[in-house]
């Protein structure tokens, strides 16, 4: 099972890379989450390639697809669905909203109100979503890759922390080095057109069965003391008001799982926890007003705890 995990990763991330064009150490951290079961907000400036991302992940895994586009109008009902009076049979009937799919792609959620956010909260974290007291099952797998714009502020609303809390990691694509940001261009030439197509890698339901295969794999009882450590050394850093919660914990040890699964590794290393250890905590602290006007970040906070916090004395030196 690891080996096929692995190996059909492999496939994923090689037809992601048709379309996007670097990036797949991102593309692997987004695709070690959904594997895990969670959910991905890519941050970070427009024009990078997050929607395409998005888009070409679902197309490898199979998934179906839906694209909100989130606008300060946005209400819950555009996202949950709602009842709409049927005159034939005089009676009012669910119609579904976007949320009802395999992956939805939540783009730019910090421009539409805290009310329309929370509208995804039951739905991320319960696969359900209720409307008029009566509570309606998502799909399953069903995963939310949310992009947010960091830069700009006007007519944004901030992800409150309960919201961040549901994301298991926050990505950054990062601007592309300049050999890279030319293929970009050769490839838009040479296929003439504007849009993209990643073929389907996965059959129909079997990103499912890798997501049970995943769950068998045990993890070492010195790695679940390493995560909790890092998560409960946030809690007492001096530049933090508010740490992360065992949950912060949990997307360390379930991002690192699949990590190691992926890589080929029936075990878990030091080193799975450390790669995921920033997307993973760094958007769950809440830092003091001091840290925050002098410029730290989340980033800063946990960089610095992964070079403090010793790490399972099976990987000291």
């Amino acid at each position: 099972m690891i080996e096929d995990i692995a190996a059909e990763g492999a496939a994923v991330l090689d037809a992601v890379g048709t379309a996007v064009v670097g990036g797949r150490d991102t593309a692997k951290l987004a695709l070690a989450a959904v594997l895990a079961g969670g959910h991905v907000l890519l941050e970070d400036v427009p024009g990078l390639g997050k929607t395409l991302m998005a888009r070409s992940l679902a197309q490898a895994l199979r998934l179906d697809f839906t694209r909100l586009q989130c606008t300060p109008d946005l209400l819950p009902a555009d996202v949950t669905g709602s009842f709409l009076y049927d005159p034939g049979s005089r009676d009012f009937d669910f119609r579904a909203g976007p949320v009802f799919t395999g992956l939805l792609l939540a783009d730019e959620l910090n421009r539409t109100p805290p009310k329309t956010q929370s509208a995804l909260l039951e739905a991320m974290q319960e696969k359900q979503v209720t409307v008029e007291g009566r509570t309606f099952p998502l799909p399953r797998p069903f995963h939310v890759l949310a992009t947010a714009n960091p830069v700009e502020h006007e007519g944004t609303y901030p992800l409150p922390e309960a919201q961040l809390d549901r994301f298991l990691l926050r990505l950054a694509v990062g601007y592309p080095p300049a050999d890279e940001e030319v293929e970009v261009l050769r490839r838009r030439l040479a296929r003439g057109r504007e849009e993209t197509e990643v073929p389907a890698v996965l059959a129909e339901g079997r990103l499912a069965e890798l997501q049970r295969g995943l769950e068998t794999v045990p993890v070492d009882e010195d790695v679940l003391r390493y995560c909790v450590d890092l998560t409960a050394a946030t809690r007492v850093h001096g530049s933090v008001e508010v740490g992360a919660s065992p949950r912060g914990a949990q997307a360390l040890v379930l991002v690192a799982r699949a990590l190691a699964v992926l890589d080929g590794r029936d075990h878990v290393v030091p080193e799975d926890v450390k790669a995921c250890a920033v997307p993973a905590l760094a958007h769950r602290l809440t830092l003091r007003p001091e840290t925050w006007t002098s410029g730290a970040t989340g980033v800063d906070v946990v960089t610095e705890l992964l070079g403090s916090v010793p790490g399972p004395a099976s990987s000291r030196r």
